[in-house]
C-alpha cells in the first residue's frame, strides 16, 4: 500500500492496531515502526486466561466481517497455521446485523434493472439470514409463480472490504519484515490469497455456475441437492434461486434412522466429488448444509470450491487409504513424490511425526477416529518439512473435517470410513479398467511418437551447429568456490614473502657497504628497507591469526 493511501486511512488503520493491542498483541505491534501514541493509549490488558488461538478469534470478530472472512479463509490453511489455530478459526461466524430493506432495495432494482414489482409478486423484506457480503431474502416469481431465495450483496461493501483487506497486506507486510518468529511464514502471500478468495465470493455469477455444475454432476438428486439457479435473474450482485424449505442439521426433527440415512448420503456425496468429480464444495459446515422434510441434504453457499486434478485425487485416495492403514512410510513415500524437485525433506523425522499424528487422530484402539484432524495435521507437517501441496488439498481437509461434524450433528455413531470405502472402491475401478488402461497406454505411446518424431530435426539441428562452429558447451565446477579463494590467499602470502625476503637481504647488502647519508651510525636505505619489511611481515602475521579466527 503506497503511504498516502495509508495516511487516508489511518483512523481504520488506528482502529486495529487499538483492537489488535486490547487482545494481546500489542508486543508485535511495536516492533512495526509505528508511532506509539497511534494506538496504545487507553488500552487494557488482555485477559490473561485466554489461550494465543482464542485471541486471535475474538479480535477478528471484533475487527468486523472483512477480518472474520480473512479468518475464515485462514482457517483453510492447514499447511502453514497448526489444527489448534485451525479449529479455533472455525468458530467464527459470519452473521452480522441486517441492513434495512431500504438500503438494499436500490441494489436489488439497479442490478434488475426493473422494479421488484414487476419481477416478483410476492417479495418480503425482512431477510431470512444475513452475512458479510450479503442478506437473502424470500419472494416468488411472478412469471411461473415458483418461490425463490434472492440472494443480494451488500451496497458499497466491495469498496469497504477492499479499504480493510489492503491495511491487512501492508500490517502483514510489516509483521514479515520486522518480526523474526513470522518471517518463515509467507504472511502476505496468504492476505493475498484471502483477497484474492474474497473477491471470487464477490461475484455471484461464479456462485451460480458452481452450483448448477454441481448439480450437473450429481447423479443422486434424490438424496443430495443443490438448489436450482435462475440465471435470467442472476447477475454479479444479485442471486436469484430455489428457496429451498428445511432445517439446519443441528435442529433436524427427522427420525433418528431417517437422519442416518440422511448423514451417509451427505459423506458419500462429498467423497464422490472430491475423489471422482474433483469438484467439490469447501466449506459444507452445518451453516451451509440443511436437511429437507423428504430426507434430502441440499448444500448452500457455493461461493468456494475446491477443484483436484487426476493426479491429485489418485494421491489423496493413496494417502486416504495408507493412513487408516497406519503406514506413514507410505504416506511420506506419496509426499515426497508430490514435493517439488528442489524439496530436500528430513523423511525419517517426517515419518516419526505422521506416525504420532495418525496415533493421535486414527487410534482404533479407543476408537478415536478423526479423519479430518488426521489431515489437517498431515498437511502442517508436510509443509512444516518443505513439501506444500496444493491449496485445495487445504480446502479438501477442511471440507471431511466440516462433514465429520455434520455427520455427528445427525448421527452421533457416524463414521466417515465406510462411505470413504465405497467411494476409493469406485475409484479404484475407474483407474485400473481396461478402458483406463488402454486410454493411458495410447496417451504413452502418442507421446513416446512425438518424441521420436522430434528426434530427427533435433539432430539435424545439432550437426548443423557442429559444421558452423556455432556449439558452445558450458562447464561449471561447483564446490570449488573456497579452494579457488584459498589459492588465492596462499599465492598473495607467497608473494609477500618473496618480496619480505628480498628486502631483508637487499638492506643487509647496502649496510656492509657502508653508504651516505646515515641513521643511527648505519646506511639510512638500509635501515628503511628492514623497517618496511618488518611492516610486511608484521601484517601478513596478523593476516594469518585473522583468518584462523574467521574460520
Amino acid at each position: 500500500m503506497k503511504p498516502f493511501d495509508l495516511l487516508s486511512q489511518a483512523v481504520r488503520a488506528k482502529e486495529i492496531l487499538t483492537v489488535l493491542a486490547r487482545h494481546g498483541f500489542a508486543d508485535l505491534i511495536s516492533q512495526i515502526e509505528w508511532p506509539t501514541g497511534f494506538w496504545h493509549r487507553s488500552v487494557p490488558a488482555p485477559r490473561p486466561t485466554l489461550t494465543l488461538h482464542e485471541r486471535v478469534r475474538l479480535a477478528a470478530e471484533e475487527l468486523g466481517p472483512t477480518f472474520v472472512k480473512l479468518g475464515q479463509f485462514l482457517s483453510m490453511r492447514p499447511d502453514v497455521l497448526p489444527h489448534a489455530f485451525i479449529l479455533e478459526l472455525r468458530k467464527l461466524q459470519d452473521r452480522v446485523q441486517p441492513l434495512p430493506f431500504e438500503t438494499m432495495r436500490p441494489v436489488l432494482e439497479k442490478e434488475l434493472a426493473d422494479k421488484l414489482t414487476e419481477i416478483f409478486s410476492r417479495f418480503d423484506e425482512s431477510p431470512v439470514a444475513s452475512a458479510s457480503l450479503a442478506q437473502v431474502y424470500t419472494a416468488t416469481l411472478r412469471e411461473t409463480g415458483v418461490p425463490v431465495a434472492v440472494k443480494v450483496q451488500k451496497p458499497d461493501i466491495r469498496h469497504n472490504i477492499e479499504i480493510d483487506l489492503e491495511l491487512a497486506e501492508w500490517l502483514a507486510g510489516k509483521l514479515q519484515a520486522h518480526v523474526s518468529a513470522l518471517q518463515a511464514i509467507d504472511l502476505t502471500g496468504i492476505v493475498g490469497e484471502a483477497h484474492r478468495g474474497v473477491q471470487r465470493e464477490l461475484d455471484f455469477e461464479t456462485e451460480a455456475h458452481n452450483q448448477e455444475y454441481f448439480n450437473a454432476l450429481n447423479p443422486h438428486p434424490e438424496q443430495v441437492f443443490a438448489p436450482e439457479v435462475y440465471h435470467r435473474y442472476c447477475n454479479a450482485r444479485v442471486l436469484v434461486m430455489e428457496h429451498i424449505v428445511g432445517e439446519p442439521v443441528d435442529r433436524a426433527s427427522l427420525p433418528a434412522a431417517q437422519l442416518r440415512q440422511v448423514a451417509a448420503h451427505g459423506a458419500t456425496s462429498l467423497m464422490r466429488q472430491v475423489l471422482v468429480h474433483g469438484f467439490f464444495h469447501a466449506d459444507p459446515h452445518s451453516g451451509n448444509v440443511m436437511v429437507t422434510p423428504d430426507g434430502r441434504l441440499c448444500f448452500l453457499d457455493w461461493g468456494l470450491v475446491g477443484h483436484l486434478t487426476r493426479r491429485l485425487r489418485y494421491a489423496l485416495a493413496d494417502f486416504w487409504i495408507a493412513a487408516v492403514d497406519q503406514d506413514a512410510d507410505r504416506i511420506v513415500q506419496i509426499a515426497a513424490d508430490l514435493a517439488p524437485v528442489d524439496a530436500r525433506p528430513k523423511l525419517r523425522l517426517m515419518e516419526q511425526e505422521i506416525t504420532l499424528a495418525l496415533r493421535e487422530e486414527l487410534n482404533f484402539t479407543i476408537g478415536h477416529l478423526e479423519l479430518g484432524r488426521a489431515m489437517l495435521k498431515l498437511l502442517f507437517i508436510f509443509s512444516r518439512h518443505g513439501i506444500p501441496l496444493s491449496r485445495d488439498y487445504s480446502y479438501m481437509a477442511k471440507a471431511i473435517l466440516a462433514i465429520e461434524e455434520v455427520g455427528r450433528n445427525l448421527d452421533p455413531e457416524f463414521d466417515l470410513r465406510p462411505h470413504a470405502r465405497s467411494v476409493l472402491r469406485e475409484l479404484y475401478r475407474e483407474r485400473n479398467n481396461p478402458r483406463t488402461l488402454l486410454r493411458r497406454s495410447r496417451e504413452m505411446l502418442r507421446s513416446t511418437f512425438a518424441s521420436l518424431q522430434d528426434l530427427p530435426s533435433e539432430l539435424h539441428r545439432l550437426v548443423r551447429r557442429l559444421e558452423h562452429d556455432n556449439l558452445t558447451i558450458k562447464l561449471q565446477h561447483r564446490g570449488l568456490e573456497d579452494h579457488d579463494d584459498a589459492m588465492k590467499i596462499a599465492a598473495n602470502r607467497i608473494t609477500l614473502g618473496v618480496i619480505i625476503g628480498a628486502l631483508i637481504i637487499g638492506s643487509s647488502l647496502i649496510v656492509t657497504t657502508g653508504i651516505q647519508p646515515h641513521l643511527f651510525g648505519f646506511p639510512a636505505l638500509g635501515i628503511v628497507g628492514y623497517l618496511l619489511s618488518a611492516v610486511l611481515g608484521l601484517y601478513v602475521v596478523w593476516d594469518i591469526i585473522r583468518q584462523g579466527h574467521h574460520k
